[in-house]
Protein backbone atom coordinates (compact mmCIF):
# COMPACT_ATOMS: atom_id res chain seq x y z
CA UNK A 1 0.00 0.00 0.00
CA UNK A 2 0.97 3.46 -0.62
CA UNK A 3 0.55 6.63 0.91
CA UNK A 4 -1.23 8.75 -1.93
CA UNK A 5 -4.05 11.71 -1.47
CA UNK A 6 -6.51 10.64 -4.23
CA UNK A 7 -9.18 14.03 -3.60
CA UNK A 8 -7.56 15.84 -5.87
CA UNK A 9 -7.62 18.90 -2.95
CA UNK A 10 -4.59 20.53 -1.86
CA UNK A 11 -2.39 19.60 1.09
CA UNK A 12 -0.77 22.53 2.54
CA UNK A 13 2.09 20.61 4.40
CA UNK A 14 4.25 22.23 7.65
CA UNK A 15 7.09 23.70 7.00
CA UNK A 16 10.21 21.71 6.31
CA UNK A 17 7.65 18.78 6.04
CA UNK A 18 7.69 18.08 9.40
CA UNK A 19 5.73 15.39 10.66
CA UNK A 20 4.32 14.44 7.32
CA UNK A 21 4.35 11.16 5.77
CA UNK A 22 5.48 11.07 2.27
CA UNK A 23 6.51 7.34 1.69
CA UNK A 24 6.33 3.92 3.19
CA UNK A 25 9.90 2.03 3.92
CA UNK A 26 10.40 -1.26 5.52
CA UNK A 27 14.33 -0.64 5.50
CA UNK A 28 13.95 1.27 9.32
CA UNK A 29 12.30 3.98 11.53
CA UNK A 30 13.07 6.04 13.83
CA UNK A 31 10.63 6.72 17.43
CA UNK A 32 11.64 10.16 18.33
CA UNK A 33 9.36 10.00 21.56
CA UNK A 34 10.73 6.56 22.50
CA UNK A 35 14.22 7.49 22.07
CA UNK A 36 14.39 4.40 19.85
CA UNK A 37 15.17 3.28 16.37
CA UNK A 38 15.76 0.55 14.31
CA UNK A 39 16.93 -1.46 10.91
CA UNK A 40 14.77 -4.00 9.56
CA UNK A 41 12.63 -4.33 12.90
CA UNK A 42 16.00 -4.94 14.91
CA UNK A 43 17.39 -2.53 17.76
CA UNK A 44 19.80 -0.13 16.24
CA UNK A 45 21.69 -0.08 19.32
CA UNK A 46 21.70 -4.27 19.56
CA UNK A 47 22.81 -4.38 16.18
CA UNK A 48 26.29 -1.79 16.91
CA UNK A 49 27.16 -3.63 20.07
CA UNK A 50 26.84 -6.95 18.67
CA UNK A 51 27.26 -7.59 14.92
CA UNK A 52 29.70 -6.62 12.37
CA UNK A 53 29.28 -3.19 9.94
CA UNK A 54 29.17 -5.88 6.70
CA UNK A 55 26.50 -7.66 8.45
CA UNK A 56 24.09 -4.47 9.74
CA UNK A 57 24.77 -3.77 5.25
CA UNK A 58 23.63 -7.18 4.57
CA UNK A 59 20.78 -6.44 6.62
CA UNK A 60 19.88 -3.61 4.78
CA UNK A 61 20.28 -4.42 1.13
CA UNK A 62 18.94 -8.14 1.25
CA UNK A 63 16.21 -7.93 3.99
CA UNK A 64 17.86 -10.34 6.61
CA UNK A 65 20.99 -10.78 8.91
CA UNK A 66 23.43 -13.32 7.69
CA UNK A 67 24.13 -16.56 8.95
CA UNK A 68 27.65 -17.19 9.66
CA UNK A 69 28.55 -18.25 6.25
CA UNK A 70 26.47 -15.87 4.60
CA UNK A 71 28.07 -13.16 6.30
CA UNK A 72 31.86 -14.77 5.30
CA UNK A 73 30.37 -14.30 1.70
CA UNK A 74 29.30 -10.73 2.00
CA UNK A 75 32.05 -9.63 3.56
CA UNK A 76 34.40 -11.14 1.31
CA UNK A 77 31.83 -9.68 -2.18
CA UNK A 78 32.45 -6.25 -0.98
CA UNK A 79 36.01 -5.97 0.07
CA UNK A 80 36.67 -7.43 -3.62
CA UNK A 81 34.49 -4.30 -4.58
CA UNK A 82 37.05 -1.91 -2.96
CA UNK A 83 39.90 -1.19 -5.56
CA UNK A 84 39.41 1.58 -8.04
CA UNK A 85 38.54 1.69 -11.55
CA UNK A 86 41.85 2.23 -13.50
CA UNK A 87 40.50 5.83 -14.99
CA UNK A 88 39.25 6.76 -11.63
CA UNK A 89 42.64 5.92 -10.35
CA UNK A 90 44.04 8.07 -12.92
CA UNK A 91 41.63 11.02 -12.34
CA UNK A 92 41.51 10.73 -8.38
CA UNK A 93 44.94 12.69 -7.39
CA UNK A 94 44.11 15.41 -9.80
CA UNK A 95 40.31 16.20 -8.59
CA UNK A 96 41.33 15.55 -4.80
CA UNK A 97 43.32 18.44 -5.16
CA UNK A 98 40.61 20.37 -6.42
CA UNK A 99 38.01 21.30 -3.20
CA UNK A 100 37.37 19.74 -0.17
CA UNK A 101 37.25 15.97 0.36
CA UNK A 102 33.21 15.64 0.42
CA UNK A 103 33.45 17.68 -2.91
CA UNK A 104 35.83 15.15 -3.99
CA UNK A 105 33.86 12.50 -2.99
CA UNK A 106 31.12 13.86 -4.93
CA UNK A 107 32.80 14.19 -8.23
CA UNK A 108 34.64 11.11 -7.79
CA UNK A 109 30.78 9.22 -7.96
CA UNK A 110 30.04 10.94 -10.53
CA UNK A 111 32.62 9.84 -12.82
CA UNK A 112 32.49 6.53 -11.10
CA UNK A 113 28.93 6.38 -12.85
CA UNK A 114 30.09 7.41 -15.78
CA UNK A 115 33.39 5.30 -16.74
CA UNK A 116 31.43 2.20 -15.55
CA UNK A 117 28.39 3.14 -17.55
CA UNK A 118 25.57 2.76 -14.65
CA UNK A 119 22.20 3.17 -17.17
CA UNK A 120 19.06 4.97 -15.57
CA UNK A 121 17.71 2.98 -12.33
CA UNK A 122 14.46 2.59 -13.96
CA UNK A 123 15.92 0.05 -16.83
CA UNK A 124 17.94 -1.95 -14.55
CA UNK A 125 16.74 -5.37 -12.75
CA UNK A 126 17.27 -5.42 -9.29
CA UNK A 127 20.02 -8.01 -9.12
CA UNK A 128 21.90 -5.44 -11.34
CA UNK A 129 21.29 -2.36 -9.29
CA UNK A 130 22.40 -4.40 -6.11
CA UNK A 131 25.79 -4.91 -7.59
CA UNK A 132 25.87 -1.68 -8.51
CA UNK A 133 25.22 -0.30 -4.71
CA UNK A 134 27.47 -2.92 -3.11
CA UNK A 135 30.06 -0.88 -5.61
CA UNK A 136 29.87 2.09 -4.48
CA UNK A 137 29.36 1.84 -1.17
CA UNK A 138 32.63 -0.42 -1.48
CA UNK A 139 34.12 2.51 -2.91
CA UNK A 140 33.68 5.48 -0.64
CA UNK A 141 36.30 4.76 1.54
CA UNK A 142 38.58 4.02 -0.66
CA UNK A 143 38.24 7.13 -2.46
CA UNK A 144 38.03 9.04 0.41
CA UNK A 145 41.25 8.17 1.87
CA UNK A 146 43.26 8.11 -1.47
CA UNK A 147 41.55 11.81 -2.06
CA UNK A 148 42.76 12.45 1.93
CA UNK A 149 46.35 11.50 1.57
CA UNK A 150 46.82 13.30 -1.64
CA UNK A 151 45.50 16.33 -0.25
CA UNK A 152 48.20 15.70 2.70
CA UNK A 153 51.05 15.23 0.05
CA UNK A 154 51.52 11.93 1.28
CA UNK A 155 51.29 8.53 -1.01
CA UNK A 156 48.57 6.14 -1.58
CA UNK A 157 47.88 2.94 0.38
CA UNK A 158 47.16 -0.06 -1.45
CA UNK A 159 43.82 -1.96 -0.51
CA UNK A 160 43.54 -4.63 2.26
CA UNK A 161 40.76 -7.18 1.02
CA UNK A 162 41.24 -8.77 4.20
CA UNK A 163 39.80 -6.15 6.75
CA UNK A 164 36.66 -5.20 7.58
CA UNK A 165 35.31 -1.88 5.74
CA UNK A 166 36.09 0.36 9.24
CA UNK A 167 39.52 -1.68 9.66
CA UNK A 168 40.63 -0.93 5.93
CA UNK A 169 39.62 2.51 6.27
CA UNK A 170 41.25 3.66 9.17
CA UNK A 171 44.48 1.23 7.33
CA UNK A 172 44.28 3.20 4.39
CA UNK A 173 44.15 6.68 5.89
CA UNK A 174 47.24 5.87 8.07
CA UNK A 175 49.29 3.11 6.35
CA UNK A 176 49.39 1.15 9.39
CA UNK A 177 46.71 -1.19 11.26
CA UNK A 178 44.54 0.95 13.64
CA UNK A 179 44.33 -0.48 17.28
CA UNK A 180 41.38 -2.92 17.16
CA UNK A 181 39.65 -0.85 20.22
CA UNK A 182 39.67 2.16 17.65
CA UNK A 183 38.54 0.20 14.13
CA UNK A 184 35.30 -1.44 16.22
CA UNK A 185 34.59 1.97 17.76
CA UNK A 186 34.94 3.87 14.43
CA UNK A 187 32.66 0.94 13.20
CA UNK A 188 29.84 1.60 15.57
CA UNK A 189 29.80 4.72 14.83
CA UNK A 190 29.06 3.42 11.07
CA UNK A 191 26.65 1.31 12.08
CA UNK A 192 24.80 3.43 14.32
CA UNK A 193 24.50 6.05 10.81
CA UNK A 194 23.89 3.81 8.30
CA UNK A 195 19.88 4.56 7.87
CA UNK A 196 17.99 7.04 10.25
CA UNK A 197 14.80 7.73 8.75
CA UNK A 198 13.63 10.49 5.54
CA UNK A 199 16.30 13.07 6.69
CA UNK A 200 17.12 15.44 4.37
CA UNK A 201 19.77 13.77 2.03
CA UNK A 202 17.56 10.53 2.18
CA UNK A 203 14.74 12.12 0.90
CA UNK A 204 16.96 13.73 -1.60
CA UNK A 205 18.28 10.04 -2.83
CA UNK A 206 14.68 8.78 -2.86
CA UNK A 207 13.57 11.82 -4.65
CA UNK A 208 16.33 11.41 -7.55
CA UNK A 209 15.77 8.01 -7.91
CA UNK A 210 11.91 8.13 -8.79
CA UNK A 211 13.04 9.94 -11.88
CA UNK A 212 14.92 6.78 -12.67
CA UNK A 213 18.39 8.42 -12.07
CA UNK A 214 21.48 6.53 -12.18
CA UNK A 215 22.48 5.28 -8.80
CA UNK A 216 25.42 7.53 -9.48
CA UNK A 217 23.44 10.28 -9.88
CA UNK A 218 21.03 9.66 -6.65
CA UNK A 219 24.16 9.67 -4.62
CA UNK A 220 25.35 12.73 -5.85
CA UNK A 221 22.39 14.71 -5.38
CA UNK A 222 22.07 12.91 -1.62
CA UNK A 223 25.76 14.31 -1.47
CA UNK A 224 24.45 17.64 -2.26
CA UNK A 225 22.14 17.48 0.59
CA UNK A 226 24.58 16.57 3.14
CA UNK A 227 27.11 18.93 2.60
CA UNK A 228 25.33 21.73 4.27
CA UNK A 229 25.76 22.62 7.97
CA UNK A 230 22.70 21.41 9.47
CA UNK A 231 22.52 18.09 8.12
CA UNK A 232 26.01 16.63 7.94
CA UNK A 233 28.67 19.46 8.87
CA UNK A 234 27.87 18.93 12.93
CA UNK A 235 30.64 17.16 14.37
CA UNK A 236 33.19 19.09 13.45
CA UNK A 237 31.76 22.07 14.22
CA UNK A 238 30.81 20.32 17.73
CA UNK A 239 34.40 19.93 18.03
CA UNK A 240 35.41 23.61 17.36
CA UNK A 241 32.50 24.37 20.38
CA UNK A 242 34.91 22.38 22.43
CA UNK A 243 38.15 24.16 21.47
CA UNK A 244 36.79 27.66 22.12
CA UNK A 245 35.17 26.84 25.02
CA UNK A 246 39.19 25.49 25.86
CA UNK A 247 38.39 24.57 29.15
CA UNK A 248 35.39 23.01 31.36
CA UNK A 249 35.38 26.46 33.89
CA UNK A 250 34.58 28.45 31.01
CA UNK A 251 31.50 26.40 29.38
CA UNK A 252 28.46 28.33 30.93
CA UNK A 253 29.97 31.56 30.52
CA UNK A 254 30.44 30.59 26.45
CA UNK A 255 27.32 29.08 25.73
CA UNK A 256 25.07 31.60 27.59
CA UNK A 257 26.67 34.15 25.63
CA UNK A 258 26.26 32.38 22.16
CA UNK A 259 22.71 31.21 23.04
CA UNK A 260 21.59 34.99 23.69
CA UNK A 261 23.36 36.00 20.94
CA UNK A 262 21.09 33.44 19.12
CA UNK A 263 23.86 31.58 17.88
CA UNK A 264 23.02 27.77 17.44
CA UNK A 265 24.92 25.36 19.77
CA UNK A 266 26.10 22.69 17.33
CA UNK A 267 25.54 18.98 18.27
CA UNK A 268 22.74 19.69 20.50
CA UNK A 269 18.86 19.45 19.47
CA UNK A 270 17.84 17.29 17.07
CA UNK A 271 14.46 17.57 14.78
CA UNK A 272 13.31 14.13 15.57
CA UNK A 273 14.54 13.23 19.62
CA UNK A 274 13.54 15.64 22.07
CA UNK A 275 14.94 13.77 24.57
CA UNK A 276 18.55 12.29 24.72
CA UNK A 277 19.36 11.19 21.20
CA UNK A 278 19.91 7.21 21.50
CA UNK A 279 23.25 7.14 19.02
CA UNK A 280 24.57 9.85 21.33
CA UNK A 281 23.97 7.69 24.61
CA UNK A 282 26.22 4.75 22.56
CA UNK A 283 28.68 6.90 21.47
CA UNK A 284 29.38 8.20 24.89
CA UNK A 285 29.89 4.89 26.29
CA UNK A 286 32.23 4.15 23.29
CA UNK A 287 34.15 7.33 23.54
CA UNK A 288 34.52 6.55 27.69
CA UNK A 289 36.24 3.61 26.31
CA UNK A 290 38.49 5.11 24.27
CA UNK A 291 39.57 7.01 27.23
CA UNK A 292 41.50 10.48 27.24
CA UNK A 293 41.29 13.75 28.30
CA UNK A 294 38.92 14.79 25.64
CA UNK A 295 36.68 12.56 26.57
CA UNK A 296 36.38 13.38 30.05
CA UNK A 297 36.16 17.47 28.74
CA UNK A 298 33.38 16.59 26.23
CA UNK A 299 31.53 15.02 29.37
CA UNK A 300 31.77 17.74 31.36
CA UNK A 301 30.45 20.21 28.35
CA UNK A 302 27.62 18.20 27.74
CA UNK A 303 26.20 18.44 31.05
CA UNK A 304 27.08 22.29 31.38
CA UNK A 305 25.23 22.77 27.86
CA UNK A 306 22.26 20.77 28.88
CA UNK A 307 21.43 23.01 31.87
CA UNK A 308 22.35 26.27 30.30
CA UNK A 309 19.84 25.29 27.46
CA UNK A 310 17.04 24.08 29.79
CA UNK A 311 17.55 27.38 31.83
CA UNK A 312 17.48 30.07 28.76
CA UNK A 313 15.49 27.58 26.41
CA UNK A 314 12.92 25.71 28.64
CA UNK A 315 10.84 23.13 27.19
CA UNK A 316 12.89 22.56 24.35
CA UNK A 317 14.27 19.51 25.27
CA UNK A 318 17.89 20.21 23.83
CA UNK A 319 20.71 16.99 24.15
CA UNK A 320 23.20 15.88 22.84
CA UNK A 321 22.92 14.72 19.97
CA UNK A 322 24.95 12.34 18.01
CA UNK A 323 26.90 14.89 16.02
CA UNK A 324 28.35 15.61 19.86
CA UNK A 325 29.97 12.52 20.71
CA UNK A 326 30.69 11.09 16.88
CA UNK A 327 33.11 14.06 16.64
CA UNK A 328 34.31 13.25 20.18
CA UNK A 329 35.05 9.42 19.12
CA UNK A 330 36.43 10.38 15.13
CA UNK A 331 38.95 12.47 16.89
CA UNK A 332 39.72 10.29 19.32
CA UNK A 333 40.79 7.71 16.23
CA UNK A 334 42.71 9.79 14.50
CA UNK A 335 40.45 10.89 11.74
CA UNK A 336 41.07 14.55 10.84
CA UNK A 337 38.38 16.82 11.50
CA UNK A 338 37.84 17.29 7.38
CA UNK A 339 36.61 14.23 7.07
CA UNK A 340 34.38 13.48 9.76
CA UNK A 341 31.23 14.14 7.41
CA UNK A 342 32.99 12.66 4.65
CA UNK A 343 32.78 9.72 6.97
CA UNK A 344 29.56 9.97 8.07
CA UNK A 345 28.82 8.97 4.11
CA UNK A 346 30.38 6.05 4.25
CA UNK A 347 27.60 4.51 5.97
CA UNK A 348 24.96 6.68 4.76
CA UNK A 349 25.90 5.67 1.28
CA UNK A 350 24.65 2.29 2.43
CA UNK A 351 21.22 3.37 3.40
CA UNK A 352 20.60 5.97 0.54
CA UNK A 353 21.34 2.65 -1.89
CA UNK A 354 18.98 0.82 0.15
CA UNK A 355 16.56 3.66 -0.31
CA UNK A 356 16.78 3.93 -3.95
CA UNK A 357 16.23 0.57 -4.18
CA UNK A 358 13.38 0.49 -2.61
CA UNK A 359 11.85 3.90 -4.48
CA UNK A 360 12.69 1.91 -7.95
CA UNK A 361 10.79 -1.18 -6.81
CA UNK A 362 7.61 0.67 -6.50
CA UNK A 363 8.01 4.09 -7.92
CA UNK A 364 6.01 6.63 -8.39
CA UNK A 365 7.34 9.54 -9.29
CA UNK A 366 7.49 12.47 -6.18
CA UNK A 367 6.40 15.44 -7.25
CA UNK A 368 4.64 17.78 -4.98
CA UNK A 369 3.52 20.87 -5.23
CA UNK A 370 4.40 24.73 -4.56
CA UNK A 371 1.86 27.64 -2.76
CA UNK A 372 2.23 30.48 -4.72
CA UNK A 373 2.96 33.38 -2.55
CA UNK A 374 4.31 36.23 -5.34
CA UNK A 375 2.67 39.03 -6.97
CA UNK A 376 -0.70 38.55 -8.21
CA UNK A 377 -1.44 37.07 -11.73
CA UNK A 378 -1.66 37.82 -14.67
CA UNK A 379 0.24 41.10 -14.02
CA UNK A 380 0.87 43.56 -17.70
CA UNK A 381 3.64 42.92 -19.54
CA UNK A 382 5.28 46.48 -20.18
CA UNK A 383 6.75 47.86 -23.12
CA UNK A 384 10.11 47.71 -23.71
Amino acid sequence: MRVTHETGAAVVAPAGLEGVVVAETEIGDVRGAEGFFHYRGYPALELAAARSLEDVWCLLVDGELPGRAESAEFAERSAALRDLPPALARLLPEVARRGPTLDVLRSAVSLLGAELGWRPTHDLAAAELREQSLELCALVPTVLASAFRTRQGLGPVEVRHDLGLAGNYLWMLRGAEAPAEEVRAVEQYLILTLDHGLNASTFTARVAGSTGADLAACVCAALGALSGPLHGGAPSRALAMLDRIGTPERTEAVVREAVLNGERIMGFGHRVYKGDDPRSLFLRDVARGLGGDLVGFAERVERSVVEVLRELKPGRGLHANVEFYAGVVMERCGIARELFTPTFACSRAIGWTAHVAEQVAHNRLIRPSARYTGPPAPLPVPAA
